[in-house]
């Protein structure tokens, strides 16, 4: 039986109930806990009625993974259903080292870490996925912005050169025995929507996070059956305080449709 891949789209802070709507689960960065009292209401009420949580580290928003104490706190308080450890831009050893530590922590009973791949090159995507692998990592994340996803794929289009450039990461080390059908795998973000219909086949996909369908309609643009040619201009970091009026939600409800609709999701 084909998995149910699961799916979240992060959203501003006035479509946080909204998102319950559609998304399969929430996703959760844990700086904002520190930063807004609505998100953590949020999130509490989330964690009390049973919902599913992955929470993140903030490097993609921050730059670097939030405070390790910080990270600490919020994974035992809301004890997360998983957790993506802290990992380094495109640097797969200080990646390893990270992933080293973490997984000697001792975590909530149903919490499960979760490493991200971290490499320059298709070779250090191999000895990265395997390294964690071997440390005992139950599940494995690809994030969607890598440079060298573009020296694989030299697309003259940029964005989706890394779109292609991950799809042919994750294929081959599918293909290579690296990467088997009972792995789990999570993909971080994207740069164009269609890209996940392009993984029909490789059966450790479990879960995704994007918010590409709420920032295309933030930027008032609709997917259609073609998908994007470009990553949204709009970004969490600048609307996640948008005023609920401002927001076209038949834009947001069509973008999400189509999403799935594009993806066979």
């Amino acid at each position: 039986m084909k998995k149910r891949i699961k799916v979240s789209h992060e959203v501003p802070f006035s479509l946080l109930n909204y998102s319950r709507e559609f998304n399969d689960y929430d996703y959760c960065l844990p700086h904002l806990l520190d930063e807004n009292e609505e998100y953590l209401a949020y999130f509490k009420k989330a964690k009390s009625e049973g919902r599913y949580i992955i929470m993140d580290n903030s490097l993609h928003e921050l730059g670097s993974a939030y405070n390790s104490e910080r990270l600490w706190h919020w994974i035992n308080e809301l004890e997360p259903d998983e957790f993506i450890v802290p990992d380094v831009w495109e640097n797969k050893t200080a990646s390893v080292v990270n992933a080293r530590q973490w997984i000697k922590s001792i975590y909530p009973k149903n919490t499960t870490p979760v490493a991200v791949v971290q490499a320059q090159t298709l070779h250090e995507a191999f000895e990265c996925t395997q390294i964690y692998k071997d440390l005992g990592y139950k599940k494995i994340a690809y994030s969607y912005g890598a440079s060298y996803y573009n020296d694989i794929c030299v697309h003259p289009n940029k964005d989706l050169g890394k779109a292609l450039g991950r799809v042919y990461v994750i294929s081959t080390l599918y293909k290579q025995g690296v990467l088997h059908p009972n792995d789990r795998v999570h993909l971080l973000g994207c740069q164009v929507p269609q890209e996940f219909g392009w993984y029909q086949g490789i059966e450790c996909i479990e879960s995704i996070d994007t918010s590409n369908p709420i920032m295309a309609a933030l930027d008032g643009n609709a997917i259609e059956y073609s998908g994007l040619t470009e990553k949204p201009e709009a970004n969490m970091n600048t609307f996640q305080n948008i005023d609920f009026e401002l927001i076209d939600l038949d834009l947001v409800d069509n973008n999400i449709e189509m999403f799935r609709l594009i993806n066979n999701l």
